[in-house]
C-alpha cells in the first residue's frame, strides 16, 4: 500500500473552525472544548520555584540545558518506564522550549542527517489523523509529508506493515503518537517494537509523541524507551518527545524534553544553538521540581477520570463507549449526525458548545476522503462542572 500523500500545507483546525463558525451566534452561553489547553490547577511549587531563581532570567541558558535538567528528565524516564540501559546525561537528552518546536526542528534535523542518502524527496511519515506540527516540519525541511491511515480498521494507530518497502527505503523520519492525539489509542510493547525494528531496518528516526503518557485511565501507557531497551540494543534510532504541557497542567510553562538516541541529538544540539530556542534557566528550575513529584500528576489523573466517568454515564446512551485508553479528548462519532462539521456547526448554533471538527485534524486523501470527517473532538479540559453542562448540551442536541 502506498498512502496518499499530504497537502502541501496545513492549515490550523482552530483558524478554519473561526471560519466556520464566523456567522454563527452560540445560543446559549458560550463553554469552548476546542483547545487541548488543560485548565485544572497550576501546582503549588510552581511559584515559590521560579521566585527562587528569578535572577536566572537576565542569563543566555545553554542550549543544551543545565546539567539538574538532563539530571531530571533521564532520571523520570528511568523511573517511569523501568528502564536497564541508563539515558546518557550529557548528549542523550536536551530541553525543548515546548514539544511543538522539538518535533518541527526534528523533522528538519532528520533531513540534515540523511544527507542526500534517501534520494532528492526524502519521505516523512506521519498519522492520519496528526498533529499539524508533523506536516509543518516535513514541509520546512523539503520532505514529502505521507499520511498512513489510523482510524478504526487499525485501532486508530498506524499500521506500518502494509507501508510500500520502497516508501519505508526512502523514509528519514515516522511521527507516531502514543497515546494518540486526537483518538487516545495506546500502542503496546509489541506495537512499539516492530516500529523499533522497521526503523533500524529501513534506516529511519522513529519519533514518538509521548506528550500524553501520564494522562491515562487503568494501566500506565507502555513507551517507545522501553520498548528500545527490552531489545537490548540501546536507543538507537529513537527519540521520544515529552512535556510538562499535559503532564503537570503547564502548558504556558513552554518547556518539554526530547530524549533518546545519544548520537541524533548531539548533532541536533548543534543545529538548534544557532536555529532554536533556549529554554529558560527558571523554567528548567520548575522542570526539575516537577519530574521529582508525582502527587500532582495523579490528582490531574483523577480530575480527568471523573470528567470521562461523566462522558460515559452522560453519551454512552447515545454513542456507545466514548472513553479512549489515554489522552483527554473525546473522538465522537457523528456520522450519523451529518459528519463533524456539521455537528460542530449545530453545536454553537443551538448549545453554544465549540468543538473541533475531525475533518481538520486529518487531511484529505486523493480519492476525496477524509478519515476524520465522521468525528467530532471534544477536549474535556474544563473543569467538572462546565464538561458536564458541556456534554448534557451535546446529548441533548445530537440524541
Amino acid at each position: 500500500m502506498s498512502p496518499p500523500p499530504a497537502p502541501s500545507a496545513v492549515a490550523s483546525p482552530f483558524q478554519r473552525l473561526a471560519a466556520l463558525l464566523a456567522d454563527v451566534p452560540p445560543g446559549r452561553a458560550p463553554i469552548d472544548l476546542t483547545v487541548g489547553e488543560p485548565r485544572h490547577p497550576v501546582p503549588d511549587f510552581v511559584a515559590p520555584v521560579l521566585a527562587a531563581a528569578t535572577a536566572d532570567f537576565g542569563r543566555y541558558p545553554p542550549i543544551r540545558g543545565t546539567d539538574a535538567f538532563r539530571d531530571a528528565a533521564a532520571g523520570w524516564l528511568e523511573r517511569r518506564y523501568g528502564l536497564t540501559t541508563p539515558i546518557d546525561r550529557a548528549d542523550g537528552v536536551l530541553p525543548l522550549n515546548g514539544s511543538r518546536e522539538g518535533l518541527f526542528y526534528a523533522a528538519v534535523e532528520a533531513v540534515r542527517a540523511a544527507a542526500g542518502a534517501k534520494g532528492p524527496r526524502p519521505a516523512v511519515l506521519l498519522p492520519n489523523p496528526f498533529y499539524q506540527v508533523y506536516a509543518a516540519g516535513a514541509e520546512a525541511a523539503g520532505a514529502e509529508a505521507v499520511m498512513l491511515p489510523a482510524g478504526p480498521e487499525t485501532g486508530f494507530l498506524p499500521d506500518l506493515s502494509a507501508v510500500d518497502p520502497a516508501l519505508l527505503a526512502r523514509t528519514v523520519a515516522l511521527f507516531y503518537a502514543s497515546p494518540a492525539n486526537p483518538q487516545g489509542a495506546v500502542a503496546d510493547l509489541s506495537a512499539w517494537t516492530a516500529l523499533i525494528e522497521a526503523a533500524r531496518r529501513h534506516g529511519f528516526m522513529l519519533f514518538a509523541d509521548e506528550c500524553y503518557s501520564e494522562i491515562w485511565r487503568g494501566a500506565a501507557p507502555p513507551g517507545v524507551l522501553e520498548a528500545a531497551d527490552r531489545t537490548g540494543a540501546g536507543f538507537d534510532r529513537i527519540v521520544a518527545f515529552n512535556s510538562l504541557s499535559k503532564r503537570s497542567n503547564l502548558p504556558g510553562l513552554r518547556c518539554g524534553f526530547a530524549a533518546g538516541d545519544a548520537a541524533f541529538l548531539k548533532r541536533w544540539a548543534t543545529f538548534r544553538n544557532v536555529a532554536a530556542p533556549q529554554v529558560p534557566l527558571p523554567v528548567q528550575a520548575v522542570a526539575v521540581a516537577a519530574l521529582a513529584d508525582e502527587a500532582h500528576v495523579a490528582e490531574n489523573r483523577r480530575l480527568y477520570d471523573l470528567k470521562f466517568a461523566a462522558a460515559e454515564r452522560i453519551l454512552a446512551p447515545r454513542f456507545g463507549a466514548v472513553t479512549p485508553p489515554g489522552g483527554f479528548f473525546l473522538w465522537l462519532d457523528v456520522a450519523t449526525r451529518g459528519g463533524g462539521e456539521a455537528a460542530a456547526v449545530r453545536l454553537w448554533r443551538e448549545a453554544g458548545v465549540r468543538t473541533v471538527p475531525g475533518a481538520y485534524l486529518a487531511a484529505t486523501g486523493p480519492d476525496g476522503t477524509n478519515p476524520g470527517a465522521r468525528y467530532l473532538r471534544v477536549a474535556m479540559v474544563a473543569d467538572l462542572g462546565p464538561t458536564e453542562g458541556a456534554l448534557n448540551r451535546i446529548a441533548e442536541v445530537l440524541a
